[in-house]
């Protein structure tokens, strides 16, 4: 009966948004407040965006839940005293006015907020696999060339590079993307690494307007190296087209296959140099590139940036 109790009390404490927005009467939120992979939001915005773009027509046939609009917008009509930031319908802070129309993108307070909780917090990986020797955290997306993807609130994502290219590549000294405001396409290269007079060039993982750049890896890489998926992230991007985009990424058991194929293929690129590299408890040590030069920088780029 106890355990029973603080379920309910659980749930009592963690309503979904659309709840509180009073778009539904009543929805728990299952999610840990991560709307952007909750199936019940993709669903209910869906059918929010169904029903914006069909009215003002002439008939409504056929149009399923007619009174659902998007949450946002159903605050958007109350005094801005009685609109709550998202922060605080997730239960993060007190109570605070979204001053902003909930365009987070452009919230000074979010960027800040994202900064101080996200990245030490929600971005903190709970639980990190290991394939042979390189770390993969779960509830991130990887892709192709490297890069790790982390959605954030809404339609915001960060964006690191793992831990298998800065191991293959690193140290790094310096780590260059490009300034707020600018268009991010996913798959073109726009992400410079720089390591002595050696450069290369990171796909996007992602297409969007980068909202946030980490300045201090353009002064020193270094922290990218120590803690890629915290204190090594890059930039910050909004996306419109994240739920088309992530489709063409890695996650859970899909990023560990992928991890151990590039594993192989880097195995395989030191058996053919000639070389023997040192390992640390069985596993690559770092500074690959360092340690086997005759790798070619331009080869690993090609094999693993795939730039």
């Amino acid at each position: 009966m106890e355990s029973l109790r603080l379920n309910k009390e659980n749930k009592k404490s963690s309503p979904c948004v659309w709840m509180q927005a009073g778009v539904v009467r009543s929805k728990n939120c299952n999610a840990l407040y991560n709307c952007a992979t909750c199936q019940y939001d993709i669903t209910m915005t869906d059918m929010a965006d169904t029903n914006k773009n069909i009215a003002g027509k002439s008939t409504a046939k056929g149009k399923k839940h007619k009174n659902i609009v998007h949450w946002m917008e159903k605050l958007k009509d109350l005094p801005v005293s009685k609109r709550p930031c998202i922060h605080h319908m997730k239960g993060r802070i007190d109570f605070k006015p979204c001053g902003h129309d909930y365009m987070c993108v452009n919230c000074e307070f979010d960027q800040y907020f994202s900064d101080q909780y996200t990245v030490h917090a929600t971005v903190n990986p709970v639980e990190v696999l290991n394939v042979q020797g390189f770390k993969i955290p779960q509830g991130y997306y990887l892709h192709k060339g490297h890069a790790w993807v982390k959605i954030e609130e809404g339609k915001t994502v960060r964006i690191g590079l793992d831990d298998f290219a800065l191991k293959v590549f690193g140290p790094l000294e310096q780590i260059e993307a490009p300034l707020i405001g600018k268009q991010l396409i996913q798959n073109k290269s726009q992400i410079t690494i720089k390591r002595g007079n050696r450069c290369a060039t990171l796909l996007s993982p992602v297409s969007g307007v980068v909202t946030d750049i980490n300045p201090k890896l353009r002064e020193d890489a270094m922290p990218a190296g120590k803690n890629p998926y915290t204190d090594g992230w890059i930039l910050r991007v909004h996306s419109e087209k994240l739920k088309d985009d992530i489709k063409n990424l890695y996650i859970a058991d899909q990023s560990k296959e992928f991890m151990k194929k590039e594993v192989d293929v880097l195995y395989k690129a030191i058996e053919n140099s000639g070389q023997l590299l040192n390992t640390d408890g069985g596993f690559l040590a770092e500074n690959i590139y360092g340690n086997i030069p005759q790798l070619g920088w331009e080869k690993l780029t090609q094999l693993f940036l795939r730039s």
